[in-house]
């Protein structure tokens, strides 16, 4: 079994979920005792968050390719992200190791590909809604992608940093994403990747008509699948 290098804390809420998923997959594939060898670097989200609000994001990768040298050095065969916003730096972490980076976007565009759909609508932070480091990535494997209009980005945002990041679950902010969904379902997407790591402790997939594609949960088990082979 390959060692599992994360980086979490992006928020520890969602970091929580990737180290359970990881190890219940590792059991239910090989039952007995197992669970996962993984190395977890938990960062502090305070310093990253304002990276990201001052547009720091040579800090920001800097700073996390420090983090993905620790792993490196303490015998991690790979290294997860576990956010998808900052994956806009993941080009800094990735000069600087000589392992490989999974990226969260190729995994969860595998995934939508093995569903058969092209056209997807696409939740997240503002910076993964708005900029072109992740949508760029998921056009790149094929899909065509749809993101929400400005006011509705501005709640969803919102809901990430104020709610969600805070351990706050609000049944009126899950009313709002549900109706944010439903008006990309008519615009003719196929199912909406939840292209933040918390939104998935929000929406849950019985919540909507169409396939959600949880990218913390997609992205635990892409880990897992290189941990095994």
């Amino acid at each position: 079994m390959k060692t599992i290098g994360l980086i979490g804390g992006m928020s520890w809420e969602s970091s929580a979920e990737y180290y359970r998923i990881i190890n219940q997959e590792v059991k239910r594939r090989l039952g007995d005792f197992h669970s996962a060898k993984c190395l977890l670097y938990s960062v502090d989200f305070a310093e990253n968050q304002r990276y990201q609000s001052e547009g720091k994001w040579d800090e920001a990768g800097a700073n996390l390719s420090e983090v993905a040298r620790s792993l490196e050095a303490g015998g991690a065969d790979f290294i997860l992200i576990c956010t998808n916003t900052m994956h806009k730096v993941i080009h800094h972490i990735e000069k600087n190791i000589t392992i490989p980076v999974i990226h969260i976007a190729d995994a969860t565009s595998a995934r939508i590909q093995m569903d058969g759909f092209n056209k997807i609508g696409l939740l997240g932070t503002k910076y993964t809604m708005e900029q072109d480091f992740y949508k760029t990535r998921l056009e790149e494997n094929g899909l065509e992608v749809l993101v929400p209009d400005e006011s509705d980005r501005a709640i969803v945002n919102h809901v990430i940093y104020q709610e969600l990041c805070q351990g706050k679950i609000d049944p009126n902010s899950r009313q709002e994403f549900k109706r944010i969904i439903h008006h990309l379902t008519a615009e003719g997407a196929q199912g909406i990747i939840l292209g933040c790591t918390e939104i998935g402790l929000l929406i849950n997939p019985e919540d909507v008509d169409i396939p959600v594609y949880d990218t913390a949960r997609i992205h635990a088990i892409a880990a897992v699948d290189e941990a095994l082979t």
